[in-house]
């Protein structure tokens, strides 16, 4: 027995060493040209923007609940630039291309960006640490979210070979960023046929073609034409369909000036109407407080409430008749409309050959010579890891599933836990508010509205849901302010009297 549980274990040792053997190979292969894991500091290896507008601290720490490091946005609310430069240029214009990173949101993200510039080669006397937002880049990619921007950015900066100028290109409709806090993994897919496909964590959510003309704004191709920005519309030019008709005459009957409403003659008071009665009086009831200051607050005035001698009567005040539509309104005259016989259309200027127009099989992507992320962000905790750029797909999907897939799948059970353990709290909160909600419908004086005091709140629970963190108000205020209106004839004392019943439920928190 003792013999079998030795080999067993050799067999075990065996395997892991073939595994490691085989993850070095794969995390060495030819086929990846970056990497960067972050597993040692970056201090060294990465530069820090010195540029004044740059006030945010790079700190290489561990990811939140893992043994994994990462290069950490530390501070809200600040500007942040780093950047690494290649030993050598990164070829990105033929062949298969994977750019793919890791980044969690551990605080959320509101506004701010989370994406990373792949710098083409820089100018003469350029140096890492002036890296800034003007620092030209190949292509941008990654999250970006504030206010109604929330998207996956993919921009490419392409160089038009006959004005030689270089134009961003911005990916139309993508992606959406998780809205989380767990570590997603973003790849973009640079494809030889000129296919674009985007993913997140493993999953397509974009596929595009560069050349089509309706998957980048502006399109990376120019229009053949272009409207001749000298041609000018001829003054006599008529771009009116309709026309009013000049012949017609507004009957004489046509009378502009009658009103739109008229008093209904028909009607008539209604019997029991008081013309001389208010509809709200002072309350008779109320007090001038012993602290009123009359120089300072001002002349006391009582507070109004509803005339109870108009409860039982039809109406109070001054009756006046209700208006009815007039029969006999028409309104300004206008001539009716009749075809346009000088119609000519809409004025278009006419097409020219574009001169920026070039045909493209392939675009002319620039060389990555540096990896920089240059972003601005109101929330701290975002963490950057697991940079690749690899030429084959395997590859990638390898690395999303021994460095990413682990930690994400942890992340998601604990998420999981979190819910449930919240959705339990939830419903103790329920229980205390409906205790209290009970104890103050049973009071003497609300009998005849209990049934709405306890079903309104019941139907409309939601409030408290979207309040539970702030139950202690909501149990002190809510229902006073909501449910408790006070019977006129019942002395506000008798409500005072049972606050500290609801002030109590404070004692749960």
């Amino acid at each position: 027995m003792g013999d079998r549980k030795r080999r067993i274990c050799i067999m075990q040792n065996v395997l892991m060493l073939l595994i490691g053997s085989f993850i070095s190979q794969l995390y060495a292969s030819e086929d990846v040209a970056f990497y960067e894991s972050f597993d040692e500091t970056f201090e060294g290896r990465w530069i820090v923007s010195e540029k004044e507008d740059y006030k945010g601290v790079w700190k290489h720490v561990k990811s939140e609940g893992h043994d994994d490091y990462g290069l950490l946005v530390s501070d809200k609310a600040k500007k942040y630039a780093i950047v690494k430069e290649l030993d050598e240029p990164i070829d990105i214009k033929d062949g298969t291309v994977i750019l793919q990173y890791e980044v969690r949101l551990q605080n959320g993200l509101e506004c701010g960006g989370a994406y990373i510039k792949y710098l083409r080669p820089q100018g003469d006397g350029w140096i890492p640490k002036e890296f800034d937002n003007e620092s030209p880049y190949t292509i941008m990619f990654g999250p970006d979210k504030c206010g109604a921007t929330n998207k996956v950015h993919f921009i490419l900066k392409h160089k038009n070979p006959n004005s030689g100028e270089y134009i961003e290109h911005h990916l139309k409709y993508p992606p959406s960023v998780p809205s989380d806090k767990l570590t997603h993994v973003y790849t973009a897919i640079l494809k030889s046929d000129n296919e674009l496909r985007i993913l997140v964590d493993g999953e397509e959510k974009k596929k595009v073609n560069f050349l089509s003309n309706d998957d980048f704004e502006p399109p990376l191709v120019p229009p053949k034409t272009i409207p001749d920005p000298d041609d000018r519309k001829p003054e006599d030019w008529d771009e009116r369909a309709k026309i009013p008709d000049p012949v017609a005459k507004k009957p004489d009957d046509w009378n502009e000036d009658a009103p739109m409403e008229i008093e209904d003659e028909d009607a008539v008071k209604p019997e029991g109407w008081l013309d001389d009665e208010p509809e709200e009086i002072d309350d008779p009831e109320a007090t001038k407080p012993e602290d009123w200051d009359e120089e300072e607050d001002g002349e006391w005035e009582a507070p109004k409430i509803d005339n109870p001698k108009c409860e039982e009567a039809p109406g109070c005040g001054e009756w006046k008749r209700p208006m009815k539509r007039n029969p006999a309104y028409k309104g300004k005259w206008h001539a009716p409309l009749i075809e346009n016989p000088n119609y000519k259309g809409v004025w278009k200027p006419q097409l020219i050959g574009n001169p920026n127009y070039f045909e493209l099989d392939r675009p002319n992507f620039d060389p990555v010579a540096a990896i920089g992320i240059e972003i601005w962000t109101m929330q701290d905790g975002l963490l950057f890891d697991n940079i690749l750029i690899a030429s084959d797909e395997r590859v990638a999907e390898s690395y999303r599933g021994t460095a990413w897939k682990p930690k994400f799948d942890e992340e998601k059970e604990k998420q999981k836990v979190e819910e449930a353990a919240d959705s339990e709290g939830l419903k103790g909160v329920q229980k205390v508010v409906f205790y209290y909600l009970y104890k103050v419908a049973d009071l003497p004086f609300l009998g005849d509205h209990k049934v709405k005091f306890l079903v309104s709140p019941a139907q409309n629970f939601a409030f408290a849901e979207i309040s539970c963190h702030r139950c202690c108000n909501f149990l002190r205020l809510f229902p006073c302010r909501s449910f408790l209106k006070r019977p006129r004839n019942s002395p506000t004392s008798q409500l005072e009297s049972y606050s500290p019943l609801l002030l109590s439920s404070s004692q749960f928190y």
